[in-house]
């Protein structure tokens, strides 16, 4: 009899630097909250790319870790 595996946490990032699209998209926010959070630097760090932003997804993940870490000790 086989058992099955545990599922197991999600440690591959994405292949490219993510979008604030993307950003919108994986926090369930506005854009305009991804650009709020740009311009007042409490987001996720971002770069520039010519006249793009864009995200790195380990940067991302992260912020992420480093803003539970705030929430936990609140």
């Amino acid at each position: 009899m086989a058992t099955a595996n545990p599922p197991q946490p999600v440690t591959e990032l994405p292949a490219r630097y993510l979008t604030p699209d993307d950003i919108a998209a994986l926090f369930d926010v506005p854009l305009e909250t991804v650009y709020h959070w740009r311009k007042q630097r409490t987001g996720p760090p971002g770069f520039r790319v010519g006249r793009h932003v864009r995200y790195d997804p380990a940067a991302v993940q992260t912020w992420v870790v480093q803003q539970s870490d705030l929430d936990a000790a609140a």
